[in-house]
């Protein structure tokens, strides 16, 4: 079994699927005696029968069969490995597609594609980000349509293969003039009094909140809603309510605007994000390589 080799396991899978030995001869430009001495090798090397000939052309054996699913396995996982060869060779093209939550897209992801893409073998690479809510991620990956995902490592990643990325964490933020922004840390049970800036009902952020509360039997006090991160902060800045905002998006704002960042000493205030994907075998070269590198930067954070 050794000495299989990959022209001859390719020759056997063409007849197989030909069902002829002179047709596969025509089109590998090989003559049909010598296809035939590699087929005879082929079942002297496993030692059974693997074709049977027949009038008008020849059929695999059951033995045939098995080696022929085993076959293009093999030859696929070559085809794998001249196409990653290949492309490093002569530097990777492609085009990645990401679905990205809001709190990834706020946070670091953009500087860490950024330098992903400064590595002059990326140079021929296209990354693209869509933001959406941690189902959608996961609903999007699952269905296809994109390669990679980022989401809170909490959502339902059943059946898609996941890798650590960074980690944040969720605080309080309020205006220096608000009650609240005298506090060193608080539970965030002891300021459901207070009136908030609240993110869309299915963002991972408001979720997590509107579970909390109901945790200690009370709703959250909706006072504005919007979009994003970056609105929230501007309607905390005209001390107009509080907000939950991952620390990591608030620092730059605080460091110009009278508001204060007050941590949640809540266990689930530290959220962990992940990379998701169908396969790493089925990833594009670049999408491969990307994912390696998101996985390379996070750790540390992610740790």
């Amino acid at each position: 079994m050794r000495d299989l080799d990959l022209l001859t396991l390719r020759l056997f899978a063409a007849v197989c699927e030909q069902r002829s030995i002179a047709r596969v001869a025509e089109q590998e430009s090989i003559v049909g005696s010598a296809i035939s001495k590699r087929l005879a090798q082929l079942e002297h090397a496993v030692g059974t029968p693997l074709l049977v000939r027949k009038r008008r052309g020849v059929l695999p054996t059951p033995a045939g069969e098995t080696l022929l699913e085993h076959a293009r396995t093999m030859l696929a996982s070559v085809g794998h490995i001249e196409r990653d060869m290949a492309a490093y060779a002569t530097g990777i093209r492609g085009h990645v597609r990401m679905l990205v939550t809001a709190s990834v897209m706020a946070e670091s992801l953009a500087d860490d594609v950024a330098a992903f893409l400064q590595i002059p073998a990326h140079r021929d690479i296209q990354v693209s980000m869509e933001e959406r809510v941690s189902p959608d991620v996961v609903q999007g990956i699952r269905e296809g349509s994109a390669s990679i995902g980022i989401c809170w490592d909490a959502a339902d990643l059943t059946g898609l293969e996941t890798c650590a990325y960074r980690s944040d964490h969720l605080a309080i933020v309020a205006h220096a003039a608000h009650p609240v922004a005298r506090l060193a840390s608080v539970r965030f049970a002891d300021v459901l009094g207070h009136e908030f800036v609240s993110m869309p009902a299915l963002s991972a952020v408001q979720v997590l909140l509107a579970r909390a509360a109901a945790v200690e039997g009370k709703t959250l006090a909706h006072r504005v809603l919007v979009s994003n991160f970056d609105a929230a902060l501007r309607v905390v800045g005209a001390n107009l309510a509080i907000s939950v905002v991952p620390r990591e998006v608030a620092e730059p704002f605080a460091r110009t605007a009278p508001v204060r960042i007050i941590p949640l000493s809540d266990s689930w205030a530290q959220r962990r994000f992940a990379v998701c994907y169908r396969s790493s075998q089925a990833l594009p070269a670049c999408a491969r390589l990307l994912v390696e590198h998101l996985a390379r930067v996070g750790l540390p954070a992610a740790a």
